[in-house]
């Protein structure tokens, strides 16, 4: 089997708000297309125009080079050897950000071609799925005041979600109206689900401290990305100082920044979003972190239904799976691209069982939000 073409896919609503930290506004897939007639999705959590470059973008020289032109004519059923192959062929541009993004897109898409190639669905390649259906946790954007917070938790509750998160927004800015925020979803989820709180790289250690202390009564699962992604010292100083369960890694690509997360910075919670680490070929590496420290591992995911598909063949796999996430944002792009989508039931989200990822895209539906 050969790799015939890499077919690069952007996603846009009408409207974008670039004012909100929402992920659902624009997405990038990938189709990569075999002589066998066989063809893999994928998706990259990231700039979709920036990703389209890299991968149709002619080369500049051995390590400047578009991805397409390195992969047409290559074996789909070598995963990790075109992971190398292309990490190589990037390093002038990538190592990281971007050109990551979009590998993981094309793993992801390859990862999806050996399963339809074999009849075996991706979590069973990845050495098999302990369970069979995933708690997700709600997800959306912190919104400005605790009536809109009470609003997306009564919503949530009613509609059987176990666990909410909530974060962005106005979170940071000050901490009185932080508690506030915090308050109204606690009061209004009740004390038998849980609450997670994404404090978008807002607060220095001493904010994030001092938010924790005034919250403390509303148990957190946890708090997440408080800090700048990059300060390890940081995150040890606030996860050394709480009893909360502190969570990061959403922003990191490759395996090393997920180790430092853990080692250096102490980290509870590992965050790799399947769409910007690597794709399957690193989140396979990053599991390894879970049966080696007590950290436990929920991916980052508020993008289409291939990221979701991608991310409950990922957790079904972990030695102590707890959580995917599942945005509930209003856009087509969440849930609205695929043939059957995801239906919620008991909380949970079901492995899809079928070949590869074992998903469909409504091809009607892309046609609405795809350009050209």
């Amino acid at each position: 089997m050969r790799i015939t073409d890499v077919e690069p896919i952007v996603l846009r609503l009408d409207r974008i708000d670039t004012t909100r930290a929402d992920g659902t506004q624009d997405a990038f897939l990938v189709r990569i297309h075999t002589d066998e007639g066989i063809v893999g999705v994928g998706e990259a959590d990231t700039s979709p125009y920036l990703a389209r470059t890299i991968v149709e973008m002619p080369s500049s020289h051995s390590i400047a080079r578009g991805l397409k032109e390195v992969l047409v004519g290559e074996d789909p059923l070598q995963a990790d050897r075109l992971w190398q192959l292309m990490f190589n062929a990037s390093d002038h541009y990538g190592r990281g950000g971007a050109a990551l993004h979009t590998m993981s897109a094309i793993d992801i898409a390859l990862w999806d071609i050996a399963g339809k190639a074999s009849g075996r669905p991706v979590s069973a390649l990845l050495g098999g799925g302990r369970i069979a259906n995933v708690p997700v946790y709600a997800s959306e954007v912190m919104p400005q005041t605790p009536d809109e917070v009470r609003r997306i938790a009564e919503r949530v509750a009613g509609d059987g979600y176990a666990a909410l998160k909530l974060g962005w927004g106005p979170l940071g800015r000050d901490l009185a109206h932080d508690e506030a925020l915090v308050r109204a979803a606690r009061e209004t989820l009740g004390p038998e689900r849980s609450l997670m709180l994404d404090g978008g790289r807002a607060y220095t250690v001493k904010q994030a401290l001092e938010l924790l202390r005034r919250v403390e009564e509303y148990e957190l699962y946890w708090f997440e990305e408080a800090l700048s992604p990059d300060d390890l010292d940081g995150y040890r100083r606030l996860s050394d100082a709480v009893r909360t369960r502190i969570a990061a890694g959403e922003a990191d690509a490759t395996l090393a920044p997920f180790r430092a997360l853990v080692e250096l910075g102490h980290v509870d919670v590992l965050q790799p979003d399947l769409a910007r680490c690597g794709g399957f070929t690193v989140a396979r590496q990053i599991a390894l972190l879970e049966r080696q420290t007590a950290v436990e591992i929920v991916p980052h995911c508020f993008s289409t239904g291939v990221l979701v598909a991608a991310s409950l063949h990922f957790v079904a796999t972990l030695d102590r799976p707890t959580w995917s996430e599942f945005s509930i944002a209003d856009s087509l792009l969440v849930n609205g691209i695929l043939r059957e989508p995801f239906e919620l039931r008991d909380g949970r989200l079901s492995v899809p069982t079928g070949p590869g990822l074992g998903i469909e895209l409504d091809e009607d539906a892309l046609h609405s939000v795809r350009l050209a």
